[in-house]
């Protein structure tokens, strides 16, 4: 499973449309409006690196009111515990 952390610039009066858009693209598991500089975070997680272009590129940057997105992929991950839950319970399908 790859993770990639997406920070995402929208247009100010689109902040929670956008958010909701994003949150149910697919490859999107998480989004988050935060404080600073930027407006939302969201987790993309996908099972091959490939996968990234098309989740971040084509669809989260391609959503009406995200005018830029800055990514990071994690290496490792140090605290596993949620995810484990979740993928004991089937979500990763």
């Amino acid at each position: 499973m790859i993770t990639a952390i997406v920070h995402i610039d929208t247009e100010p009066d689109k902040i929670p449309e956008v958010a909701e858009i994003l949150a149910n693209l697919d490859g999107v598991s998480e989004v988050y409006s935060v404080t600073g500089d930027i407006d939302l975070i969201a987790i993309a997680r996908v099972k091959e690196h490939d996968d990234l272009a098309e989740v971040i590129a084509n669809r989260i940057s391609k959503v009406d009111g995200v005018l830029r997105t800055q990514t990071f992929i994690a290496f490792r991950a140090y605290s596993q515990h949620d995810l484990t839950r979740a993928f004991d319970l089937g979500l990763d399908d």
